[in-house]
Order: structure tokens, then C-alpha cells, then sequence
């Protein structure tokens, strides 16, 4: 079948294109082949053996999304009624959810200028009696500054997650991105550098979480000790909920695993592709660009630019969508909508997060991108702002 036309009578060209490997289906084939489809068997065993391996910690998890990861690094922190969780308001909706469904008071922080990940210097003040986590966010798949972060977390004894759904790979001062709070938690949603769909996992770096953790992710059950044959039943010995993905799940995301790095490579091409292409208009002050600060290593999970405000970014949109280019703002901050202002409140000024989000706007950017396909997306921009 041919690709429908654009307004411009090209083909269009899509936002994203979830990745593929080639090897995604003959492991599924497998799954059947065995004939065991729910999960923590073969293809589980070996997502999170990748992930022990890479990552160097005690215990990983993979889970039925990167909500569920949160869910359950929540729940590990024992976070409850009373608590407050601090994070940044520039973010998803998952990772206020899965603080606020244990009755945590979400308190949100502005964002830095220009990484917009949660601000460091931000940070102290918001702290009170009552907080118990602070929850961070690797946007665009740059590091936080974890240093800052993790050192006020210790002196006021605070749990520090890591929500690394952008940061696969990343690094921040040589170290992995996930393995440097008490927990990482990664998405493997279509919209991902590396995905099954609906996917995610949990990093666990106390090796003292560990025993509850599989715990909880099997519905409250010791069953994990029981399959290694360290107690002769399972029952059920704590509060938990299913948060295991399924064998046909594992065994596509393992094709991805085992590809990630290529994955990455093909992704930074273009990113640094879109840079060098964009500078001109960056230097002229007409756009601001992605910062990645020199002790991070970021995965090109996507590429952004700044407009001058919310009108230029929306009219930026409007023109690239009548040249057939998928480009998508992000997110609406979260302390400004109808469930944030019922369970949070945004600590301090907002000096950056709103506009921020007002203007910022996301570019194509997925496996197997073609070259001559980011060069129309940069001439479509490049054209908007020499009309304006």
C-alpha cells in the first residue's frame, strides 16, 4: 500500500516509529514453542539478567510498564498518607500517580533553564518535616545532577527514585542513569528508544530491597523463593499486585536489549544530524537547543527545540503539520492541572516550567530515520522562520 500524501503531496513523515530488530517475532515463536506465557520464566530471566549485567546491581525487575516500575519503587519507600514526595512539575503523569495513589502530597519544584530536569538549587527549600522521597526525572534523556540531589538526600534522610523512562544508557558523570538512586525505573513504551510495547523495569541498588521487591511484584506471594526451591510453598506474606510482564513481552524486549547500543547509534546520528543542522538559527538567537552538560551522556531520545513563546511554537507546529512532519510539543506541567492541584502544590516560583512547556517543541526522531527525511524536517523549519 502506499503512504498516504501530506498537505505538501509528500509522504509524511511520523513523530515516532516504534523499533524493530528483526529478531522480535522468531523469540515470540519460541514463547509458543515452550508453551509458558506468563512471566518471571525464560525470556524474563533473561531481560533482567541484561539488565544485572549492565547495570551492576543487586536485582532487576522487569515490569508490565514503566507506571507499574514507579508503582512498585513507591511502595518499597513505604510512602503514605502524610508523606510528601518532591518532584519536578515539568514531567508525566505516571510519576505523580504512583506517589499520590499511596496519599502522598505531591510537592513540585521548578525546573532548570536549560536541561529542564528538576532544579537542584530548588530543591532544599522545598524540603520539609513531612517529605519522604524525592522523585526525578532524566528528561529527554539527560541526566539530573545527581550529585546535589543524592548528597541532600542523605543528610535529610531522604529516598531518592530515579525515573529514567527517557535515560536507557545515559550516564551522568561516567555512571548509569537508574543506578544512582535507591531506584531506577525505565519504560519500554512504544514511544522509547528500545520498547515492546508496553513494557518497563526496576532497578534495585540495595541489595536490602531485594527480597521484598519480588515479593511485591508477585501479587504479595513468595512464590520467587519458592521456584528456587528456598521454601517448599508460596503464600501470600505482604501487600503486592501484579507487576510482571508477560513472557511475549520479555521475549520482544530482549530482541531489543540485545540491539541496544546499534539502537542508540542510528538515534544519535540523527540527533546530532537536527543540531548541526539547527545551529545557524541557534546562533541567531531565532531557537534554543538541547543542552546536554559535559558530564552527561545522553541516548538521543529525542530532539527538541525552544520557540520565542507559546504563539511562535504553536504556529511552528501548524506550518511543519502542512509540510507532513509529525512534530508534538510535550508535557502540560503537571501542577496546573486539574488531578495536580488536587494532589500537589508547586513549591516556590515558576520561573521556568511554564514557559518552558509553552515553548518547546518535539521533532521526529526514531530508528531507521533517514537522512533525507531530517533534512526536509530542517528545511520545513528553516523555512518558517525565514517566512517570520
Amino acid at each position: 500500500m502506499n503512504e498516504p500524501e501530506s498537505p505538501s503531496g509528500r509522504p509524511p513523515i511520523p513523530f515516532n516509529v516504534p523499533a524493530q530488530t528483526g529478531r522480535e517475532l522468531q523469540y515470540i515463536r519460541r514463547v509458543f514453542e515452550i508453551g509458558k506465557f506468563s512471566g518471571n520464566r525464560e525470556f524474563t530471566g533473561r531481560c533482567t539478567g541484561w539488565f544485572e549485567r549492565h547495570f551492576a546491581c543487586p536485582r532487576a525487575l522487569v515490569t508490565s510498564s514503566g507506571s507499574h516500575a514507579l508503582e512498585l519503587s513507591a511502595l518499597l519507600a513505604e510512602v503514605g498518607p502524610g508523606d510528601e514526595v518532591i518532584t519536578a512539575s515539568f514531567g508525566f503523569s505516571s510519576t505523580a500517580n504512583a506517589f499520590a495513589l499511596r496519599g502522598a502530597k505531591l510537592v513540585f519544584v521548578d525546573v532548570r533553564a536549560d536541561t529542564l530536569n528538576l532544579d537542584e538549587e530548588r530543591l532544599g527549600e522545598a524540603v520539609t518535616g513531612k517529605t519522604r522521597a524525592i522523585v526525578v526525572t532524566h528528561y529527554a534523556g539527560v541526566s539530573c545532577e545527581m550529585d546535589s540531589i543524592n548528597e541532600l538526600a542523605r543528610a535529610r534522610g531522604l529516598t531518592v527514585v530515579e525515573d529514567a523512562a527517557h535515560a536507557i544508557l545515559s550516564t551522568y558523570r561516567g555512571r548509569l542513569c537508574g543506578t544512582l538512586g535507591r531506584f531506577g525505573c525505565f519504560s519500554f513504551h512504544e514511544t522509547k528508544n528500545l520498547h515492546c510495547g508496553e513494557g518497563g523495569a526496576l532497578l534495585i541498588n540495595d541489595e536490602r530491597d531485594v527480597n521484598r521487591a519480588e515479593i511485591l511484584q508477585e501479587k504479595g506471594t513468595d512464590r520467587a523463593r519458592f521456584y528456587r526451591g528456598q521454601v517448599d510453598s508460596y503464600s501470600w506474606v505482604d501487600l503486592g499486585s501484579s507487576f510482571i510482564l508477560s513472557e511475549l513481552g520479555a521475549a520482544f524486549l530482549f530482541a531489543q536489549l540485545e540491539q541496544a547500543e546499534r539502537i542508540i547509534a542510528d538515534r544519535m546520528g540523527s540527533w546530532e544530524r537536527y543540531r548541526i543542522g539547527l545551529a545557524e538559527l541557534a546562533r541567531a538567537g531565532r531557537v534554543e537547543l538541547p543542552v546536554v552538560p559535559e558530564h552527561c551522556g545522553h541516548n538521543a531520545h529525542c530532539f527538541y527545540l525552544k520557540a520565542l513563546d507559546r504563539k511562535e511554537r504553536d504556529a511552528l507546529l501548524a506550518s511543519l503539520a502542512e509540510e507532513g512532519v509529525g512534530a508534538v510539543f510535550h508535557y502540560i506541567p503537571l501542577h496546573s492541572t486539574e488531578a495536580g492541584r488536587k494532589h500537589g502544590r508547586f513549591h516556590g516560583e515558576d520561573r521556568v516550567t511554564t514557559r518552558g512547556s509553552e515553548r518547546l517543541l518535539r521533532l521526529p526522531l526514531f530508528y531507521g530515520l533517514k537522512p533525507d527525511q531530517i533534512d526536509r524536517v530542517l528545511d520545513a523549519v528553516t523555512a518558517f522562520y525565514t517566512r517570520h
